[in-house]
């Protein structure tokens, strides 16, 4: 005990040590001012959205059509057409970005096909939304000649998916080979395997990963202006341009109408707060499975 004390004494008035505590505390100070500092920001940009947009956070926003210039309305057909190419991109993609994944971590582990594929989707994953408007505007739209949901589904479908091959990924290569040769020793096929163990392990890993591609497709604009466009009317009509809220903010906050302008705000604040109960949906069904 007082050999320790003793070293503790000489450490203390050791120079290097010294030094090292000091580098080690300024360190902390600013990395603690830099994760305030970005707080901050966010924190103004939510209570801003709250302020602004709350006053059009009413019913009649969720009941009534986009008006014209000067008359009361709400985003009823821009929410309906949200919700129904999201969840229709949704479908789409997370099948194939949950097959993609469970062939790179469980099937294709040693062949030269899988890193291949890792490289293609992370340079998907990371490629600005506006490209992947402008390609489906030219495989899709240009070939049938209008604008349609089909069409915003699609390009929301494609940036689903890497978010989804990626966590899937990810997820079953944390799941222990211990598991995966235990049921092989019994018997148990490799496809019934990959379902019965793999994937009830990985389940809110994956589920999670999926939480989180709908938030990023939720308030992408730039697709949609190149496939889905707009609809001042409420269709269910997916071979038709379709109503979106993304665009029908960036539109209406682009415009000099007040009107307008309240509910581009109300529309952002949904949109902020959709997004972030889907983030903080996904941290607790990852933090209650860990």
């Amino acid at each position: 005990m007082e050999a320790n004390l003793h070293h503790e004494a000489i450490s203390e008035h050791n120079p290097i040590y010294k030094r090292r505590r000091l580098l080690n505390r300024l360190l902390m100070v600013v990395s603690l001012s830099m994760l305030l500092y970005g707080l901050a920001w966010l924190a103004w940009i939510l209570v801003t959205l709250l302020i602004e947009g709350g006053s059009a956070l009413k019913p009649s926003l969720f009941t009534e059509m986009t008006p014209p210039p000067g008359g009361n309305g709400g985003l009823a057909n821009a929410i309906w057409g949200s919700l129904l190419m999201v969840s229709t991109a949704t479908l789409l993609g997370t099948p194939v970005g949950i097959l993609a994944g469970t062939y790179l971590a469980e099937y294709g582990r040693d062949t030269w096909l899988a890193p291949a594929t890792r490289f293609l989707n992370d340079m998907l994953l990371s490629a600005p939304s506006i490209i992947i408007g402008l390609f489906i505007y030219t495989i899709y739209v240009a070939k049938v000649k209008h604008f349609s949901g089909w069409g915003g589904t699609l390009a929301l479908a494609l940036i689903v998916i890497p978010v989804v091959v990626r966590t899937t990924d990810d997820m079953l290569k944390l799941v222990p080979n211990s598991l995966r040769e235990a049921a092989v020793a019994l018997g148990c096929p490799m496809w019934k395997m990959v379902t019965m163990v793999c994937y009830r392990a990985a389940r809110a890993g994956i589920l999670t990963g999926v939480l989180l591609a709908v938030a990023r497709i939720a308030g992408e604009t730039a697709p949609l202006l190149f496939t889905a466009l707009n609809n001042q009317f409420w269709s269910s009509d997916m071979n038709a341009p379709m109503a979106n809220l993304p665009v029908v903010i960036f539109q209406f906050a682009m415009s000099p109408y007040a009107d307008w302008q309240r509910l581009a705000w109300g529309g952002a604040a949904l949109i902020t707060i959709g997004v972030l109960g889907l983030n903080i949906a996904a941290r607790l069904i990852l933090s209650k499975k860990n």
